[in-house]
């Protein structure tokens, strides 16, 4: 096995153009149409399991994913895509992205998923704000067709609630690559900060 030219990057340097890119890939990981169709996706979280803080928005954010999965229209997913998965080198107008990794995850299911996890990874490294937007800049790649209101709502809250009550566990490789601002407290406000911005947008 060769290894890929790049490196994981979760600084704050180019960051809107990394963003950008990342919206990009993934609208081409969606357009993949495998041999044979992959597994279906696995849900990562429950109403049953979640744990969250105490308080009326989280209860409001379980509340959502009590439901059914809303219908979709299926597509290749890679299920565990975000910035600690994709390798870059290059800066400023010279960015690119020279590869994704860790497809263990692999799966059909909603393209709506991918964009969750994408977005509460992007919300948890740089903001609230990162994190809501990215499914605008999905669509300006030509993205597929996502969900509208409460179904899309659905899916990403099913992804965002998974990282109760402790995202740190999410940060430790980003600690390591340098970003030893992600303290609990950081990764605390902002992943509240992120569902409160989702409930009120798609709620």
């Amino acid at each position: 096995m060769s290894a890929l030219p790049g490196r994981v990057r979760v600084d704050e340097d180019d960051l809107d153009r990394r963003v950008d890119l990342l919206a990009a890939q993934l609208v081409r990981v969606h357009g993949v149409v495998p041999d044979e169709r992959p597994r279906t996706y696995q849900a990562w979280t429950s109403p049953e399991r979640v744990r969250t803080p105490d308080g009326s928005l989280w209860k409001r954010a379980v509340d959502v994913i009590r439901r059914d999965p809303p219908p979709y229209e299926g597509c290749f997913l890679h299920r565990d895509f975000h910035p600690g998965n994709v390798l870059f080198t290059g800066a400023g107008q010279e960015l690119r992205i020279t590869g994704v990794v860790d497809w263990v995850e692999t799966s059909w299911g909603p393209a709506d998923l991918d964009v969750a996890h994408c977005s509460t990874a992007l919300a948890l490294l740089h903001g609230p704000a990162y994190g809501l937007e990215f499914r605008e800049r999905y669509e300006a790649h030509g993205g597929r067709d996502l969900a509208d209101g409460p179904d899309h709502l659905y899916w990403r809250l099913l992804d965002a609630l998974h990282y109760c009550p402790d995202a740190a566990k999410l940060a430790g490789p980003w600690r390591d690559l340098g970003r030893d601002d992600l303290t609990s407290d950081v990764l605390a406000v902002r992943l509240e900060a992120y569902v409160d911005g989702l409930l009120q947008r798609y709620g």
